[in-house]
């Protein structure tokens, strides 16, 4: 049900839980006023902590709430054959003798490198069908290097395998398909310690606490982040890379604590991380950023303009926003997260002229992230519904399917 209104999967999910509306605002702790209005369609979206604590209530994981991605719809069929085959490539059937990649002769590990950034930068820019019909290959060469050459070759191996079992947990979580993505994610993370990187089995650790956060677990989240964030410190701190992971455990902190209800927690942990983020400028740059965690004053600013977008903060959004410099090395990913928060923050201070400029230039610079997101449909929802559509929201409204 790709396409289900919010409103009406609440509704859905909150009469197969047999509750009343009263009944699962009680269980959420959500007003009873907001349940109704989501369910009556007077409001298109809600906060994150709200969803969180809504699917708390439901009994449900937040991705049932946001609604199936459409790269891989929920039909009540079996999973199409790209994804059965990354499903295979993550978890070899058992007993079965491992496939010899294509190619061996000339198979190295920096092909494999290769391989695997060019599959991350593929992931960044949404084209996540192409990288379902790839992902499998590209695995099984990384499988195939871990188990060659000498001790130093076969943990670099590991190491390259550990990150592409990470593309396939982040992958899989985009799908919608969490525990798929743990799965991926505990093997990465086998391997990870197998490998010569110390900070590599800390950054898989930031990718399963986001797994965590997807499943409401934010207190397992929470719990981890800080963990893994505690030994870097520890240890790794006086390199780039180290910074890079820490900070991005940190910052993976502050999102649970900030989806658990306490804004001023998480707000002092991102002012915290965005302190660390500027000695990177005086610190040698990272061997290879591409593989290391996304942490910098641009990522950390982007983060705290979420947080406030999503705690119904839309003035210091904006104003923490205004005037920003990405860095060259922010993703597609992220910027589309930048863009889709300040657009949700014009329309919450009825700014609805500055939303739809802010949704166009996200339809300019990333048109695939953009139909990945269901809080661009949201947002065009809740301008589409008010009595005055400004400019141009017409043309955002059917390029998402909600004009009439």
């Amino acid at each position: 049900m790709v396409n289900e209104h919010l409103g009406d999967r609440v509704g859905r999910l909150r009469r197969m839980a047999d509750l009343t509306q009263e009944g699962l605002a009680e269980r959420s702790g959500v007003s009873v006023d907001v349940v109704r209005k989501l369910e009556q369609r007077r409001k298109h979206s809600a906060r994150l902590p709200t969803l969180h604590a809504l699917a708390k209530g439901l009994g449900v994981e937040v991705t049932t709430l946001l609604g199936d991605p459409p790269g891989v719809p929920s039909t009540g069929e079996a999973d199409p054959p790209a994804l059965v085959a990354v499903r295979r490539a993550i978890m070899p059937p058992l007993f079965a003798v491992p496939p010899e990649p294509d190619g061996v002769e000339s198979l190295s590990l920096e092909l494999v490198r290769d391989e695997i950034s060019a599959a991350w930068i593929l992931y960044h820019a949404a084209g996540f069908a192409r990288l379902m019909e790839i992902l499998p290959g590209v695995i099984a060469d990384a499988r195939f290097a871990a188990t060659v050459g000498d001790a130093d070759e076969r943990a670099a191996g590991q190491g390259a395998l550990a990150k592409v079992l990470q593309l396939g947990g982040h992958l899989a979580i985009r799908l919608g398909k969490t525990d798929l993505a743990l799965s991926s994610l505990e093997r990465a993370l086998t391997s990870a310690e197998a490998a010569a990187d110390p900070l590599l089995p800390a950054m898989i650790c930031n990718s399963i606490a986001w797994a965590y956060q997807r499943q409401n677990r934010l207190d397992d989240a929470e719990n981890l982040a800080v963990h893994a964030a505690d030994g870097v410190e520890r240890r790794h701190t006086h390199s780039a890379e180290g910074v890079r992971v820490w900070g991005g455990l940190l910052m993976s902190a502050a999102t649970s604590a900030a989806r658990s209800g306490d804004y001023d927690t998480a707000n002092d942990m991102m002012r915290t991380a965005e302190q660390a983020a500027g000695r990177l400028a005086t610190m040698p740059p990272a061997v290879n950023g591409k593989l290391v965690s996304i942490f910098s004053k641009s990522s950390v600013r982007i983060e705290r303009v979420r947080l406030a977008v999503q705690h119904a903060r839309p003035e210091e959004a904006l104003r923490l926003a205004r005037g920003m410099r990405l860095s060259a090395d922010t993703p597609p990913s992220w910027r589309t997260w930048l863009l889709l928060d300040v657009a949700r923050a014009y329309a919450d201070v009825g700014d609805a002229e500055g939303a739809v400029r802010t949704l166009e230039k996200l339809r300019r610079v990333a048109p695939a992230w953009m139909r990945h997101h269901t809080l661009a449909v949201a947002i065009v929802s809740d301008l589409w519904a008010r009595p005055a559509r400004p400019p141009g929201l017409r043309r955002l409204a059917e390029l998402l399917g909600v004009a009439n």
